[in-house]
């Protein structure tokens, strides 16, 4: 008997209008990702879709859950919508983004007043040891090669208790959408989309890693592990897109966590660990859940914080 292969040999998900190519192995010489250059494009084009707007944005705010006068670290905002958001909630929200061009957009969104900064998740962060008491990294960690330092930054930032909320792109729908032969689904490597805005092409690089490579990059940085998720698009999405909502529905997009900073530091699994230690267990942490394995379809993707 013919054996049926593990993963088809070709695949072609839904894309946004803008990603114009498949994806191909990364080209370090045109890894800019310059969202300076189409900022406006990419936020007028994300603001209503049913993948960022009914999908990513939601599946934040979901886990966020009651965030009335707690401090929120939005970062890599983008224009701002999901910090309009958690601000319309009662939060206290300060942005960060690299691209100048989206905080200024963020800016007309929020208003003047509003405590945007230009920075890059790879450096330090300019804030004080504990100041916040969540930080949102929404589709965020997939353009970095390492996360470590910026895991480690982000835990500095959080009070004892406090969490981290991400959303990356599902690295298995990130396997699948490479053509054969693809790497190993167990390497972490870079590949390159392009995203065409006005005619004019982008090249924009990510980095794929195994769940496992995720999860042991949040415990190493010393946050415990309390929820993982595999969200699934916002039912009032339905009336909007008509047509495409119930095949949409059924297809995996992305992976989200939220990962808790421990309120002491005594005990096992406390503190942030070094490279290849492992620590405790997923299952052992409180809230722990995952969706069964079989995957019935896979959806388009989007990228950054203007999910």
């Amino acid at each position: 008997m013919e054996r049926v292969p593990d993963v088809p040999e070709t695949f072609t998900p839904d894309r946004p209008a803008w990603v114009s190519t498949p994806p191909q192995p990364a080209d370090p010489a045109q890894a800019v990702n310059d969202y300076d250059s189409f900022a406006e494009g990419y936020s007028a084009e994300t603001e209503s879709n049913i993948i960022n707007a009914h999908l990513a944005r939601p599946a934040i705010m979901a886990l966020a859950g009651d965030v009335a006068g707690r401090r929120i670290l939005d970062a890599g905002c983008g224009s701002g919508p999901l910090s309009a958001a958690l601000r319309d909630r009662g939060a206290v929200v300060t942005g960060i983004d690299s691209s100048a061009g989206m905080l200024a957009l963020a800016r007309q969104r929020l208003g003047a007043d509003a405590d945007l900064h230009v920075v890059d998740v790879r450096d330090p962060l300019p804030f004080a040891d504990g100041a916040f008491d969540d930080v949102v990294a929404s589709l965020v960690l997939h353009y970095l090669e390492d996360w470590g330092p910026t895991l480690g930054e982000m835990r500095r930032v959080l009070r004892p208790g406090g969490r981290l909320i991400a959303s990356v792109q599902h690295p298995f729908v990130d396997h699948l959408i490479q053509d054969p032969p693809r790497p190993s689904y167990f390497s972490t490597t870079s590949y390159t989309d392009e995203w065409t805005f006005d005619g004019q092409p982008f090249p924009m690089t990510f980095w794929r890693r195994p769940l496992h490579a995720m999860t042991d990059a949040f415990t190493a940085a010393g946050f415990r592990i309390a929820v993982l998720s595999e969200p699934q698009a916002d039912p009032a999405a339905r009336e909007l897109f008509p047509d495409d909502f119930d095949e949409f529905k059924n297809k995996l997009s992305f992976l989200c966590f939220v990962v808790e900073v421990p309120r002491s530091a005594a005990g096992s699994g406390d503190q942030p660990t070094t490279p290849g230690e492992r620590a405790p267990s997923l299952a052992r942490e409180p809230g722990f859940w995952a969706a069964g394995s079989m995957v019935a379809g896979v959806a388009g993707r989007a990228t950054r914080s203007e999910a």
